[in-house]
């Protein structure tokens, strides 16, 4: 079991104690009041109170720290440095829908690096943690992205825009180029799980556009961790700016982003 640094601990006892909170909620759907807040874009009070749970424990043991959080916005802390990137139910459709598959995502930037990230799945108890320099881990044991070599036999993830979304044509015909030379396509609903299975092995790779920050910040550092290449789809750096994402081993990395270019 690796030892924790005191930073990792502080977003991990919040990621639980959120977990925690979505946990209630979940096994009380019927009672919970769901607004709309545009389509396919749902906010209820369990996203509000997880991110009130996660953020009072996060300045409690960082008081200077600024936020960057999903239902919240932006707030500016003492400290400039350091910013928490928080989304307390990823997945949220899928958790409104009775779909155990969500998580509670928190990232730490600092200086605009990324350098630590916890994605949590409370009803799976698969609590997913990297920092920067020190390796990716789920539930203490190290992380390392897939072996594959080869698109053929390699397995992606993705997120499908809706069709009123601009991107929605282009993403079809991505679709199409992948599932064309590679075993398999999933869309199970949650970035920042997929980038957490990206990390482990159990995705070869993952892309997607439309992102938020807080939809990948955490699992940017995990796959970067585990030994993956993050970058947006035009092989740059701007993923948190474009919303634009793809993720995978250096193997996958070069031949996936050249398919999904190709398609522009």
């Amino acid at each position: 079991m690796t030892t924790q640094s005191a930073l990792i601990t502080v977003m991990v006892a919040a990621a639980r104690k959120a977990g925690r909170a979505l946990t209630r909620d979940f096994g009380e759907l019927e009672n919970l009041q769901v607004s709309q807040k545009s389509q396919s874009d749902f906010v209820s009070q369990a996203d509000h109170r997880a991110e009130r749970v996660a953020r009072t424990e996060l300045a409690r043991a960082r008081p200077r720290y600024g936020f960057l959080m999903e239902e919240s916005g932006a707030t500016a802390g003492a400290d400039t440095s350091n910013r928490w990137i928080v989304d307390p139910l990823d997945g949220t459709t899928n958790f409104l829908h009775g779909i155990p598959h969500f998580a509670v995502s928190i990232a730490l930037e600092r200086d605009v690096d990324l350098v630590a990230g916890v994605v949590y799945n409370p009803i799976s108890d698969e609590l997913y943690w990297a920092e920067k320099g020190k390796g990716a881990f789920l539930n203490g044991r190290r992380l390392r992205v897939s072996g594959r070599k080869i698109l053929a036999p390699a397995l992606f993830a993705t997120g499908i825009p809706f069709a009123w979304h601009r991107d929605h044509k282009l993403f079809l015909r991505q679709l199409e180029k992948v599932m064309a030379v590679a075993a398999g396509v999933r869309r199970f609903g949650s970035a920042a799980l997929d980038l957490a299975y990206v990390a482990a092995g159990r995705y070869d790779g993952f892309w997607e556009t439309g992102l938020s920050p807080w939809d990948m910040a955490a699992g940017i550092v995990l796959v970067r961790e585990a030994g993956g290449f993050v970058s947006d789809i035009n092989g740059g750096t701007a993923m948190m700016a474009s919303g634009d994402i793809l993720a995978a081993n250096d193997s996958l990395h070069e031949p996936l982003g050249r398919l999904l270019r190709d398609c522009r």
